[in-house]
């Protein structure tokens, strides 16, 4: 493999309610990964699955087989993700329940949204289960506080600089795990 292979990135967004901020920070967060390069991108908006909240709903089956290849083609994963009440949605959870070979030894950065925490307590709450799958979480995040009132018109962060400089150390490490984690899955397979 050489390290100009490009990476597989599945980004998903993690809501799925009528007013939700998601789009506008996973479009921005999509554009931003296009310009780093290297990188083969999936934006899977969970809205548009027909995953539903819950797993034995008719139809379920039909909607999880419809998204497992799109999930166990990446190499890596970005959950955009809010938090809600200290969590992240339902639908994500749902999402990441229906999987498991998928997220396995795999590694996945959080750009999370929210209030005054910048949903990072939904991120730290998508550590401790992504874990239990045996998925590597990225150490940094993009965090947005207050993110109604960090964007402007056109979707674009109020602070460009400082969103675009965390987002390209996320990507860095993301893209480096990868990587790594692919070059090993390809000469062993993981130890369950």
């Amino acid at each position: 493999m050489q390290a100009t292979d490009a990476v597989h990135v599945a980004i998903i967004i993690g809501s799925t309610r009528g007013q939700r901020f998601g789009p506008t920070v996973a479009t921005w967060f999509h554009e931003h990964a296009t310009a780093h390069g290297g990188l083969d991108l999936d934006l899977i908006d969970l809205a548009d699955t027909a995953l539903s909240d819950v797993l034995d709903a008719p139809g379920s089956d039909a909607a999880v087989a419809a998204l497992s290849p799109r999930l166990a083609r990446a190499d890596a994963f970005v959950i955009v993700s809010p938090e809600y009440n200290r969590g992240y949605p339902a639908p994500l959870k749902t999402a990441i329940d229906s999987y498991v070979e998928e997220w396995r030894a795999k590694p996945v950065a959080i750009v999370s949204y929210g209030g005054v925490s910048g949903g990072l307590r939904a991120a730290e709450q998508l550590r401790q289960v992504l874990g239990e799958l045996h998925a590597v979480t990225i150490r940094d995040t993009v965090s947005f506080h207050s993110c109604w009132n960090k964007f402007d018109d056109t979707g674009r962060p109020l602070d460009l600089a400082g969103a675009s400089a965390a987002a390209t150390a996320l990507l860095n490490q993301l893209t480096w795990w990868a990587r790594a984690l692919r070059e090993a899955r390809e000469a062993h397979p993981y130890p369950l």
